[in-house]
């Protein structure tokens, strides 16, 4: 039987051909956040929501994409003349991207292809819709042009994932969405060293929990945000610091080198958001350590001081998101609660036991509505797969 998407696709492309279709997941950081910039340590798993793609190469050097999340665009035309970034191209400058770094890294793509893509991750929620995309493009050209798995990894498609979003897009991204994207797998999180991609996979076993992620709706751009910012903050901390310690990153610290050496820093903004990357990292050595412990009261708890610190050292939070949690606090039954993603709207991302999860979901809406005066969007999530080709 032939998914709806590959309909959709031959109703608007044609039905001749070889026609594939590719899935990558979205993404939650359960806790270590503006790290992955930093050589510290991040915590995410893929969901089990993300990006499809059906995808068919084409004879000539045309690119053809069309997106069911806007269709209102149709269908967006281009070329493998034509890959420069373009802020009409809007959501197709992902694909465009990835297409361009693969040509970088040495791989010739001489033939277009047509694109459908369809996500179930709600657009700019901070689930890391971007990544997805990037990954199952990077999947789809590695199945149609390269075919051999050898020569190119999951990882280097989340590295080319990084590498398009930092020089094609303009987005200087860390390497954590792309890498959780990519190396997704189910019920387990990625424990990742960003500063040498060294990783495990820790399982994540909830009997009596679920994991919620409450989205804020209000709408945010990577690129428009305040996240260059805080990421060229950070490079002046740590150079300041490096003329007093022998560092490579933030992320090197401890809290006690942190606080002997603080003083380098000669302004109160960027010394605030270096103790955050280097207290955060700590948290997330310390959460994953709590979670192989089975202790996940302290786990929740590293959540929580994760927030105010996002909140009041790296102040990335805003309105939307304390509102989000702060209520999620007060709630019964709740494990833990942060805002996860770049922030700046977005999303929250809770540990709630499974009994008190509906009325969590009623409470805080209710909540956010009286605070904020519109709704937020609420999705009890499974831990999934990363990037793949579908049968």
């Amino acid at each position: 039987m032939k998914s709806p998407l590959v309909e959709k696709f031959q109703e608007l492309f044609g039905a001749e051909g070889n026609i594939r279709s590719y899935f990558a997941p979205g993404r939650v950081n359960l806790i270590g956040e503006h790290t992955d910039y930093n050589g510290g340590h991040v915590f995410p798993c893929a969901l089990t929501i993300g990006t499809y793609a059906v995808v068919r190469k084409r004879e000539d050097r045309r690119l053809r994409f069309y997106s069911m999340n806007f269709e209102q665009l149709g269908m967006v035309e281009s070329s493998l003349d034509d890959l420069v970034w373009k802020k009409e191209a809007q959501w197709t400058n992902y694909p465009k991207g990835m297409i361009w770094t693969f040509q970088q890294k040495g791989f010739a793509i001489e033939q277009g292809f047509d694109m459908l893509l369809f996500g179930n991750i709600p657009n700019a929620s901070g689930l890391s819709s971007s990544a997805s995309v990037e990954v199952v493009t990077g999947v789809a050209l590695r199945d149609l042009y390269v075919g051999n798995t050898e020569e190119i990894s999951m990882i280097d498609i989340a590295l080319y994932g990084q590498y398009s979003e930092n020089h094609f897009n303009g987005v200087n991204c860390g390497i954590m969405d792309q890498f959780a994207v990519a190396m997704g797998k189910k019920d387990q999180a990625i424990f990742l060293n960003t500063s040498d991609l060294s990783y495990t996979y820790a399982p994540i076993k909830l009997k009596n929990e679920k994991i919620v992620i409450a989205c804020s709706n209000k709408k945010r751009g990577l690129g428009d945000s305040k996240y260059n910012e805080r990421r060229a903050e950070c490079e002046e901390a740590l150079a300041e610091l490096q003329k007093v310690v022998d560092v490579k990153s933030l992320g090197e610290l401890t809290e006690e080198a942190f606080e002997q050496y603080k003083d380098a820093i000669k302004s109160p903004v960027r010394m605030r958001r270096a103790r955050h990357a280097v207290y955060e990292n700590q948290r997330t050595l310390q959460a994953v350590e709590a979670l192989k412990a089975g202790d996940l009261a302290a786990f929740g708890a590293l959540m929580n001081a994760s927030h105010i610190s996002l909140r009041d050292d790296y102040e990335v939070t805003g309105k939307e998101l304390d509102t989000l949690v702060e209520a999620a606090w007060k709630q019964p039954g709740v494990i833990g609660s942060r805002m996860t993603g770049a922030g700046f709207g977005g999303c929250t991302v809770s540990i709630v036991e499974n009994q008190a999860v509906d009325a969590f979901i009623r409470n805080v809406g209710k909540i956010y509505v009286d605070t904020i005066g519109y709704e937020a969007d609420f999705y009890v999530v499974e831990i999934g797969d990363g990037g793949q080709v579908l049968e």
